[in-house]
């Protein structure tokens, strides 16, 4: 009767183990941020919607369609980055870009805007400021050196 039992060996002996390595590195490369990818989305989605969550869709109405727009972007970015992250990480600098612009935003689209919408654009912009730059040096240092 033949030896059917499985017996666990070291996988060093593989005579696949190189490829193997290889393919796992390739499977693995680029989501060194994927904790990042989640709170990008909701900060995007709450961007989109904080305009009727503060209720100043008619004190602040040209914010409005503004944050719609940018929470969009922002959200967009996220999903890019989950589904192709090796190609979508240079465009974390953007999401930074963004950031900045929702912290200037209520002074320049806005018609004097009260502390509650600046305090909300100022939050939305620096986070997606720091977590640019997260994902930003993340993908900096995971990017292989030729």
């Amino acid at each position: 009767m033949a030896n059917v039992s499985h017996t666990r060996g070291d996988m060093a002996s593989h005579p696949d183990v190189s490829e193997m390595q290889a393919r796992y590195a390739r499977m693995l490369g680029g989501r060194d941020v994927a904790l990042v990818d989640g709170p990008v989305f909701l900060l995007g989605l709450y961007c989109a919607v904080s305009p009727w969550i503060l209720h100043y869709t008619t004190s602040q109405p040209a914010l409005v369609p503004h944050n719609l727009i940018v929470g969009i972007a922002i959200g967009l970015l996220a999903l890019g980055f989950t589904r192709a992250p090796e190609r979508m990480y240079g465009l974390s600098w953007a999401m930074s870009a963004l950031g900045v612009w929702m912290i200037v935003s209520p002074w320049i689209v806005g018609d004097s805007p009260d502390k509650g919408v600046i305090l909300n654009n100022v939050i939305i912009g620096g986070l997606a400021v720091l977590l640019g730059l997260v994902c930003a040096g993340t993908a900096a240092r995971s990017t292989p050196k030729s």
